[in-house]
């Protein structure tokens, strides 16, 4: 092996690492064989050089074989597609027979078709002709020239540069996924579990109440004034099936934030993008609603940021991975009743207008910095306005008649009253909400609206029982007598238990 073959091998490598960024898959211990990968050039996903003195053709064929089914192995780990390997010989001689229709054309194994190899054979005797080739497959203007024996100095220095140039390049790339060490995902773990365990304690992380009384997202209260339960929710969950998923969720994504963006950084785009999560939620979902969900979908969007500034090492690293598991999530959400996919959404893109706020560490992007403030701030402050101005947009019947029943358990029967009579539908109320309403007013001395929200209830549910009960105890209390035993009739009718028949028993 004279001193051309080992030119060409480090020029070519340096010109693919430093020019082309390419990046060492693997250097053997001879240092006679190189792998190189990058996954954009489809043309020239891997490159794989060998520098070897070939006697005969058949132990290129071989060779060439061999080749295939590593590449085969990295294609497996690297794309789900076809895996295009540029294998580079640089031989002193050629081989003595005919070899030509070696590497005439790309070659894919018989048993491994997605991989194909396409091989070039370079030496002493056509190096200017064969470079030229390569210069075109890598749309570059190569300039080599042959060297004396003298010049193994400048070749051992072109072979530091490259080595050195390769070796800070991944020293650069592996810090930027060193910046901190996880420590407030595990804190966050602890805080959901430890809040699951004092729900399951006070009446059950599925029971409404419960969740109402810790913090859940619940848009009547939001209304009244409890801004913190913007917050609140992200520490709670409904069901250990939901704690599970979440933790699992936040254990993977959780960490991996943390160490590209640092402890603090990570701790803002947490809490931001789980109350822009909140935001959404309250804004699209009139529902009670608690859990992480929100907040994992924002660092979802911490890491589709890293990937917006560093889209190669993203792509090569993770950016698959984290499309796929992105996409499961949001169409698991669209498709399957009772997700809240307005918090992750919401979650998704407050995680995102995060990042660009904190950026990266030691790193400073002031004025892009500011968009992203000012951005953020317009977005949630308008959405939390909207919200305000037009309560019935966010709330239904359903919510607000958890609520009502809520304060007349615990005898605010005021409170239930305007919550009840000052609240606007986009839909007729239902009987159950004439019902409710009748209770509080009957409870207010209101007899006479009693009697015309207890007529809207039975007009709607002509067999609501309960419904004819009250209206017989209300006609009871105006004295008409007459009404009052038609009603008492009509509930004894229908369901005929020990309360109605003694109100009955009492007109006979």
């Amino acid at each position: 092996m004279n001193n051309l073959e080992s030119y060409l091998f480090w020029k070519m490598a340096y010109f693919l690492i430093v020019e082309q960024d390419y990046r060492i898959v693997k250097l053997s211990q001879e240092q006679n064989e190189l792998w190189l990968e990058k996954r954009e050039n489809k043309q020239a996903q891997v490159v794989r050089m060998l520098k070897y003195d070939i006697d005969w053709s058949n132990w290129l064929q071989q060779d060439i074989e061999r080749t295939a089914l590593n590449g085969e192995r990295i294609r497996r780990q690297i794309t789900r597609g076809e895996l295009q390997v540029v294998n580079i010989y640089l031989s002193s001689y050629l081989p003595v027979d005919d070899y030509q229709f070696r590497i005439a054309r790309p070659y894919a194994h018989p048993n491994e078709s997605k991989t194909n190899v396409n091989s070039f054979l370079i030496s002493s005797a056509n190096y200017l002709e064969e470079t030229g080739r390569l210069a075109e497959l890598f749309d570059a203007n190569w300039i080599f020239s042959e060297l004396d024996d003298e010049n193994e100095e400048m070749i051992e220095e072109l072979k530091r540069d490259t080595l050195n140039i390769a070796l800070q390049r991944e020293k650069q790339e592996k810090a930027l996924f060193e910046q901190g060490k996880p420590f407030f995902t595990y804190m966050f773990i602890a805080i959901q579990v430890m809040m699951f365990l004092v729900l399951e304690l006070f009446g059950g992380s599925t029971d409404t109440s419960t969740l109402i009384q810790f913090g859940a997202k619940f848009n009547p209260l939001i209304l009244e004034g409890e801004w913190w339960r913007f917050l609140t929710p992200m520490v709670l969950h409904i069901g250990f099936l939901h704690l599970a998923m979440n933790t699992l969720a936040l254990f993977y994504l959780g960490t991996a934030v943390e160490r590209i963006f640092g402890r603090i950084r990570f701790l803002f785009i947490y809490i931001v993008a789980g109350f822009a999560g909140t935001v959404a939620s309250f804004i699209f979902s009139p529902n009670l609603s608690a859990g992480a969900s929100g907040a994992i979908f924002g660092c979802f969007g911490a890491l589709l940021y890293f990937g917006a500034l560093n889209p190669k090492l993203f792509l090569r690293t993770m950016g698959l991975n984290i499309f796929v598991v992105l996409a499961i999530n949001l169409s698991f959400g669209f498709t399957v009743p009772g997700i809240d996919n307005a918090g992750h959404i919401g979650g998704l893109i407050g995680g995102f207008l995060a990042s660009g706020i904190v950026h990266f560490p030691k790193k400073r992007k002031i004025v892009l910095q500011l968009v992203f403030l000012a951005l953020t701030l317009a977005v949630s402050g308008g959405m939390v306005r909207y919200g305000f101005t037009n309560p019935e947009q966010v709330l239904d019947e359903t919510s607000t008649l958890v609520l009502a029943q809520e304060y007349v358990e615990e005898e605010k029967y005021e409170q239930a009253y305007q919550l009840l009579h000052d609240l606007s539908y986009s839909e007729k109320p239902s009987s159950q909400y004439y019902f409710l309403l009748s209770f509080t007013e009957i409870k207010l001395e209101k007899i006479d609206d009693a009697e015309s929200s207890l007529l809207k209830a039975i007009e709607l549910e002509p067999n609501f029982h309960e419904a004819h009960y009250n209206l017989a105890l209300v006609y009871l209390q105006k004295q008409e007598f007459e009404k009052a035993k038609l009603h008492a009739e009509k509930a004894v009718e229908i369901n005929p238990n020990q309360d109605y028949l003694r109100l009955l028993n009492q007109f006979n």
